[in-house]
């Protein structure tokens, strides 16, 4: 990558200085502080001030720091360390760190597309990453996704890397990747071996950022069990893969992955006293009460971003407006439910909050409806909820009305979020069109398919369709992408 940077000083300077510019631009008119992201900084406060990690409890007279773990450590260590160097509570050098990471994250993207595809590609696929406004606007927001990313990139990046130094790779890469290994013992040489544990490592930063991220390591496993069922072709010139030698890899990048959440694991049991090598599904203290019921009531019928904020999102603390649900919400062949629904409602606006006895009348709703319609529940439904996260607007942080489609907003934020749109189209639309003309040319094409069909099926299955949860998946999408821009854009497009 560093030749190729060097081969091409103007281009890269250019792009990178761009990309640098959007993510300032967001930096500086839409920078975004969440609940989410108070929670972070309070761990990250309490861990450099008191040595605990935990959450700050109690009124304006009196608090105390009790431990906590709501929270994965990956991103309190994060704002630990940017708090450490520049000051507690400086929440602007926090972002402006993970501006930095970001357009690393572009030049690993470049590095993935040069090892997938070609040089051409990763020049295409660094203008993509570097000019991509979903990633330069969560560089803005002080949350998880930028770290995410970077380390999703990393891990395909090494992946790909630890791949193509298989024997079995020989016919797929270039002369002078084979010349590389050539005299060693394919994936196994000292280098095979680094990469693979740098694979593990880097997928063991996302799972301490978010406890999904443990799903780019079932991909990368279930492509190397796969690969060692995979007959090899049928020529004298490629050297046969070994499938115990890819066991072993799936050992040892699994070993890398998992171990860093033995600490975890370990002080949540003495500290906390309960077995959680993660986090709470939702977030939650062992104390606290989790209206599942009503979890389950709104997976029967949400399908998109707009209700997650508008209904939601509202409780506790908050109303419901029945005018807000959407007809599948309110089965209209069925006036009992119909009635108990909204009688339901009324009394969860009344007090703002849900009782348990409360949540077991949300539950019988939802079984009721998951009875009646269990197709639409268990396959329908998450199909949509993984759509709306692919291709809805990716304005969630951004001033545009959430209910985007109803042109009631200003017109420059109508105008945006139809334009981030169809850019999000694009992206998309360009990767699947690789993928169904061009597979052939992306090597090692079946572990970004899994990754992307892993990650979003489990998507499907939550409750809230957030757009920002499928943002992971950008660096695979880019990469596909590249490989047919490259194919169909004239080489002065790219120079």
């Amino acid at each position: 990558m560093l030749n190729l940077i060097r081969g091409h000083r103007s281009f890269f300077l250019g792009i990178a200085l761009a990309g640098l510019a959007l993510r300032l631009c967001f930096f500086h008119y839409f920078p975004e502080i969440t609940d989410d992201s108070r929670v972070y900084a309070d761990f990250a406060t309490n861990w450099l001030q008191h040595g605990i990690y935990g959450q700050t409890l109690g009124g304006p007279h009196e608090t105390r720091v009790a431990p906590a773990d709501t929270r994965l450590p990956g991103y309190p260590a994060f704002l630990a360390a940017v708090f450490w160097l520049f000051g507690l509570g400086n929440l602007k050098a926090v972002l402006l760190t993970q501006i930095l990471v970001d357009l690393a994250t572009c030049l690993i993207v470049a590095d993935l597309a040069r090892r997938a595809v070609s040089e051409r590609a990763a020049r295409i696929a660094f203008v993509l990453a570097a000019l991509c406004p979903f990633l330069a606007n969560y560089t803005a927001a002080e949350l998880t996704e930028t770290l995410s990313i970077f380390f999703s990139a990393l891990a395909l990046d090494c992946a790909v890397a630890a791949l193509n130094r298989m024997p079995a790779a020989s016919t797929q890469v270039r002369a002078e990747v084979r010349a590389e290994a050539r005299g060693h013992s394919g994936m196994f040489d000292r280098a095979g071996r680094r990469l693979w544990a740098a694979t593990g490592a880097a997928i063991a930063a996302c799972i301490l950022l978010r406890p999904d991220g443990g799903l780019l390591l079932a991909a990368v496993l279930f492509y190397l069990a796969v690969l060692a069922c995979k007959r090899p072709p049928a020529s004298k010139s490629v050297e046969k893969k070994n499938p115990a030698d890819v066991l072993v890899a799936g050992v040892i990048v699994a070993a890398f992955a998992l171990a860093p959440l033995a600490p975890w694991t370990i002080r949540n049991f003495r500290t906390l006293h309960h077995f959680q090598p993660l986090a709470p599904r939702y977030a939650n203290d062992a104390d606290e009460l989790v209206a599942r019921g009503f979890n389950r009531w709104i997976k029967t019928w949400l399908i998109d971003y707009a209700s997650v904020e508008e209904i939601y999102w509202t409780i506790p603390d908050g109303k419901i407006d029945p005018e807000k649900l959407p007809s599948r919400a309110l089965d209209p062949s069925n006036p009992g439910e119909k009635q108990a629904t909204l009688a339901l409602i009324a009394e969860v606006n009344e007090s703002q909050d849900i009782t348990p006895e409360m949540d077991a009348r949300f539950a019988k709703i939802a079984s009721d409806r998951i009875r009646a319609h269990p197709i639409r529940y268990y396959l329908a439904l998450p199909l949509l909820r993984i759509a709306d996260m692919w291709l809805r607007p990716r304005t969630e942080i951004l001033p545009p009305d959430v209910r985007w489609w109803e042109f009631n907003d200003d017109p420059q934020w109508s105008v945006m979020a139809v334009g981030f749109g169809v850019l999000g189209l694009a992206y998309v639309a360009t990767a699947l069109w690789a993928l169904l003309r061009r597979p052939s040319g992306i090597r090692w094409a079946g572990l970004f398919v899994s990754f992307l069909l892993l990650r979003s099926a489990f998507l499907g299955t939550m409750e809230n369709p957030e757009p920002r949860y499928t943002l992971e998946c950008y660096p695979a999408i880019i990469v596909l992408a590249s490989s047919l821009l490259a194919k169909v854009l004239p080489e002065s497009s790219s120079q």
